[in-house]
């Protein structure tokens, strides 16, 4: 099984018989530098945590072309539906949707979803989320989506046991690097920790080593992958 990182909060996994998107931000996406086309080839289904626009992304024009399912919180992808996107797959907190051979379980986040439009006019999109997803081979990844510390994230732990975790870092907009660094060696026996949300916005830390430093003595389960280039999971 494959990942690819494609920057922000943006990843694919290949599994050999699914593709997946996790929040697709492709195009204006400052990290990515490469063909959406390409990135989106083959793509099965499309995973979001919540309905900012640098989650969203290019998810409308992918699953339009693709006919990928779109997973996500109620609300969110009834308003994609709304924008011409048909296959979408509902769901909310705490509930699971099997597929063929992975499932995904939407969790809490500490956040909030929103569209805003061009006019300014507000579109309330439903709760955030972070992803777990089981994969039939008995791996487990565990998105976290943009979000702070919360102590339930033991019950996360306790419940779906994640293998790698894609752990938000950026600060101002989610939990900077000591928090996340916290959250990491508190609440999970992560075998590989994926820094996200990073880099990608002025407000946002420029590089991930407020997180690494705080990870101390656990920073080699760290993994900072090249954007674009996939890496075995």
């Amino acid at each position: 099984m494959k990942m690819t990182y494609f920057g922000h909060s943006a990843f694919r996994i290949d599994t050999g018989r699914s593709v997946i998107l996790i929040d697709p931000f492709l195009s204006g996406n400052p990290h990515f530098s490469g063909d959406v086309a390409k990135a989106s080839e083959g793509v099965t289904h499309i995973l979001l945590s919540h309905g900012h626009s640098d989650h969203v992304g290019d998810t409308v024009e992918i699953a339009r072309r693709t006919g990928a399912k779109v997973v996500g919180t109620y609300e969110l992808v009834n308003w994609l539906k709304s924008k011409g996107v048909d296959t979408i797959e509902p769901a909310n907190t705490g509930g699971t949707v099997k597929f063929a051979d992975f499932s995904v379980t939407l969790t809490q986040a500490f956040h909030s979803s929103a569209s805003i439009e061009e006019n300014g006019t507000i579109t309330y999109l439903g709760m955030p989320n972070g992803l777990v997803i089981h994969f039939d081979d008995g791996n487990s990844v565990y998105h976290m989506g943009d979000t702070d510390i919360f102590g339930d994230m033991a019950l996360i732990e306790e419940l779906h046991q994640p293998k790698i975790g894609l752990v938000p870092i950026g600060d101002r907009l989610t939990m900077g690097g000591a928090v996340a660094a916290l959250a990491c060696r508190r609440y999970f026996n992560f075998k590989t920790i994926v820094p996200l949300h990073w880099g990608t916005m002025p407000i946002l830390d420029a590089d991930p080593h407020r997180f690494l430093e705080a990870m101390e003595d656990e920073a080699s389960r760290v993994l900072i992958p090249e954007v674009g280039q996939p890496f075995d999971i």
